[in-house]
């Protein structure tokens, strides 16, 4: 067809899928649902969140167990393989806080993220990781208490508590600044392997993804607040609580252990080793992926910038006329788009987080609705459906990071305010191919034959009900099945 060819009935604008494109839609990054991730935890009920975070001190709590379980009574194994096996049983912690559900300090300070893109205050911040802190400490405490009355320190003839608390000790012997150093480089591997989980939806491979970072900090010796909060209280519990008949057996003297105090804890570890989690997980990780994110955006194009992008260029497909227009009456023939469209319509933001915009239709009563950059170039469409979808994926639970622009349809069908409103009619309720099953040499294709009326019932159409009207590349309203029955009413009222 040449350019002063005219185009005959509706014409239907389809986003293409090219990757040789420039403005192909972007998958969502690693960092956008890392945004998503931090937003997430904040804006989680306190009560949720706290509950939550009592179930990740627990669960580090165990992975600890697990770690003195493996290391005890392997004194003429090889160092590093010894430390490595332990790695890998402690690595079950953050695997129990990934796919489980927890909310664990270490890995909520990556809401750093959320608080640089202006998602979050400030407050708002230092409130989450203030609950999460004390929730996981809940949870530790419950689990030592537990092991205490469990006498799990009496494990291989006292070995097993032997070994807990030369661990615990260990943990007091560091300088402050070595104490916070080895806290950074702990939660830089946490926050990574949280990270690297972002980019599968599959509990398997999440759980294989966190084992090498979780195994590297453990085995090269880091701190990790979270886990300090239940093993060192774990070697005072045992200096203190422990009959003097454990110590005589194993042949040692209670009065090395007198340094595992409370105060040491809290002032030579704790403090030190918090600070270091904060800034090796918020800091380096956090805010050292969203100054790169950042730096990126500049050089961007005011194009590039829409998310997700959606092509300049539209593959156009014309549809023949089939005549049954002209035998209408000719008050509806006459009908253009832009007689029915609504010129105000309800549209979305790409950015609303799935329930904004399912709440934002639901208030508005429309099952779907235009989805818009700031300049109202069309991005995509999102309906009632797609959400609700989404939702129930995620089994219903609070804090989905989906956001409109994850979800909407990317390929969308439009409309110019001259098309026929009848032949949109056809399009909306006929699909002619059912209705007339022949050949292109207009041979009928079906075995068997059926009566006009009868191919008629089953001649549905499977298009939209709602169109969004485009000119010059500008949303300018839209035109809803509804509209054209309140119109058609109006013409055949009596």
């Amino acid at each position: 067809m040449t350019s002063n060819q005219k185009v005959s009935g509706i014409t239907l604008a389809r986003v293409m899928k090219n990757s040789e494109e420039m403005t192909q839609t972007a998958p969502v990054s690693l960092y956008q649902q890392a945004e998503h991730y931090g937003k997430s935890k904040v804006v989680k009920s306190a009560w949720q969140s706290f509950g939550l975070a009592a179930f990740a001190g627990a669960f580090i709590a165990l992975a600890f167990v697990f770690y003195i379980t493996v290391t005890t009574g392997n004194d003429g194994s090889a160092w590093g393989l010894m430390r490595l096996a332990g790695g890998l049983a402690f690595s079950l912690g953050l695997m129990l806080v990934v796919i489980c559900g927890g909310e664990l300090f270490t890995s909520t300070v990556l809401s750093s993220v959320a608080w640089a893109q202006k998602l979050v205050t400030g407050r708002e911040l230092i409130k989450c990781w203030g609950r999460v802190y004390v929730g996981n400490l809940l949870g530790a405490l419950i689990m030592l208490s537990l092991i205490m009355s469990a006498r799990m320190y009496e494990l291989d003839g006292g070995q097993w508590g032997l070994n807990a608390l030369q661990i615990a000790q260990h943990k007091l012997h560091h300088t402050w600044l070595q104490a916070f150093v080895l806290g950074i480089l702990c939660n830089m591997l946490v926050c990574l392997g949280v990270w690297m989980t972002f980019s599968s939806k599959d509990a398997l491979t999440k759980a294989v993804l966190l084992m090498l970072p979780v195994a590297m900090f453990v085995s090269s010796g880091f701190e990790h607040s979270i886990a300090n909060l239940f093993m060192v209280p774990l070697g005072i519990a045992i200096s203190q609580l422990a009959q003097p008949e454990f110590f005589i057996s194993l042949g040692i003297d209670a009065a090395q252990f007198t340094d595992l105090t409370m105060s040491h804890f809290i002032i030579s570890n704790l403090i030190p080793v918090t600070l270091g989690n904060i800034v090796g997980g918020g800091v380096f990780v956090g805010l050292g992926y969203w100054l790169i994110e950042k730096s990126a955006q500049k050089i961007k194009s005011p194009l590039a910038l829409c998310v997700p992008q959606l092509e300049t260029s539209a593959q156009i497909h014309s549809i023949s006329t089939s005549g049954v227009s002209n035998k209408m009456p000719k008050t509806i023939q006459k009908l253009c788009v832009q007689d029915l469209m609504d010129t105000s319509p309800l549209t979305i933001a790409s950015e609303l987080s799935v329930y904004a915009g399912l709440a934002l239709l639901s208030d508005n009563d429309c099952r779907s609705a235009p989805v818009l950059d700031e300049n109202q170039h069309l991005l995509g469409f999102i309906s009632q459906q797609d959400l609700l979808r989404s939702l129930w994926s995620e089994e219903f639970a609070r804090g989905v990071s989906y956001k409109v622009a994850d979800l909407m349809q990317k390929e969308v069908m439009t409309l110019s305010p001259q098309d026929s409103v009848a032949e949109l009619i056809e399009l909306m309720v006929v699909d002619r191919n059912k209705l007339f099953p022949v050949n292109e040499s207009g041979i009928l294709t079906g075995n068997t034959f059926k009566s006009y009326e009868e191919r008629l019932r089953c001649a549905s159409a499977d298009k939209p009900s709602v169109f969004p009207v485009v000119e010059r590349g500008l949303l300018c309203g839209v035109i809803t099945r509804e509209a054209i029955a309140r119109k058609v009413c109006d013409i055949y009222k009596v």
